[in-house]
């Protein structure tokens, strides 16, 4: 049986579960521009006490942002050559993400780190795996622009969406100026907050009903805070509000060999030796959707997974009843989508 989480780990856990009370609020914004406001939501009754928090069973948003952004998500004219989507990446179908090691963009090209999920994205405090984006609409300029990934430009961009009479009128419902740039951000970014996927059995068991979960599945429940994981993955989205080193008790890098300068994490950014392999702390919601695993894509199953992080992040190796009885639990982290469940 795993040990017990230290006190000071408890202490953390604690802390950083209290601060993750705090998350973007879901607004309607009539300027793409101005950031969404910081609120405390009302928590249910009962679960003030838990690292973790239910994601609320609506996301109120501008139905004609969402229904513009959902359409450029989909849309290959896009890219630069016509043949690549932002959802090619990150399929709904599929737990939002392709499920390969690394992604394909135009003409083929391979692209270097695993694509995150795209489902509850809105409640990342940054985006990509190094965290160089502070909100979605600054992520779009990304993989647009990327050479490897959609290979357009805002000109092209713009020149290709300005030729479709449906969305000149669509852009000019919404926006005074009609298509720019910060509009199609702004559109993308809206449907991706609309991509929340609530109501997971674990949520339901958050939410007072003891039944959503059975015996294995709280147990495994109770490890993933008696072992700390809950001290990363924590707050409604279980991580995606904190940054951490992968590799604190163990060197992983060294033992898995071919560094590449998607590793570096945040050091790519800052150029601070402190952040070298550090990333944001993926969210676990609907993970059993979701392999390969890990930044670089080397776990393939939650097994895999499970102990690579009891390893290298807790200094544990976890035995086969435990890592049962963790996997259970993940599993239960699924959600639903527009009320169905996601497969």
């Amino acid at each position: 049986m795993i040990r017990a989480v230290k006190l000071n780990e408890w202490v953390s856990a604690t802390l950083i579960a209290a601060l993750a009370g705090v998350t973007l609020a879901y607004l309607d914004w009539n300027s793409p521009t101005q950031p969404p406001a910081i609120t405390t939501p009302q928590q249910p009754t009962g679960i003030d006490a838990e690292p973790i928090t239910p994601l609320p069973l609506a996301a109120p948003l501008d139905s004609r942002k969402v229904e513009l952004g959902q359409r450029l998500f989909h849309d290959t004219g896009l890219s630069g050559d016509g043949s690549v989507s932002c959802a090619q990446c990150h399929k709904l179908d599929s737990g939002g993400t392709d499920r390969l090691v690394h992604s394909r963009g135009i003409g083929g090209k391979e692209g270097g780190i695993n694509a995150p999920t795209v489902f509850n994205s809105g409640f990342n405090f940054r985006q990509f795996w190094n965290g160089r984006a502070e909100t979605l609409e600054e992520q779009v300029d990304g993989p647009l622009q990327h050479p490897a990934e959609m290979g357009a430009t805002w000109p092209q961009a713009i020149a290709t969406l300005s030729k479709d009479p449906s969305y000149r009128a669509a852009f000019a419902d919404i926006y005074r100026d009609g298509i720019q740039p910060r509009n199609v951000r702004d559109a993308i970014a809206t449907f991706e907050r609309s991509l929340v996927t609530p109501n997971s059995r674990f949520d339901r068991f958050l939410r007072g009903d003891h039944a959503a979960l059975n015996e294995e599945e709280q147990a495994g429940y109770r490890l993933f805070k008696q072992m700390g994981c809950a001290s990363c993955h924590q707050g409604m989205n279980i991580g995606g509000n904190t940054y951490q080193k992968l590799g604190i008790m163990e060197d992983y890098f060294t033992a898995r060999g071919n560094i590449s300068e998607a590793d570096l994490g945040r050091f790519s950014i800052t150029k601070q030796e402190d952040d070298r392999y550090v990333f944001k702390v993926p969210s676990l919601r609907n993970i059993a959707l979701t392999p390969p695993y890990l930044h670089d894509g080397s776990a393939n199953t939650l097994e895999d997974v499970v102990r690579v992080m009891a390893r290298y992040q807790l200094g544990e190796q976890i035995d086969t009843d435990d890592l049962k009885k963790m996997v259970a639990f993940l599993h239960t982290l699924t959600g639903e989508y527009r009320g169905k469940p996601l497969e």
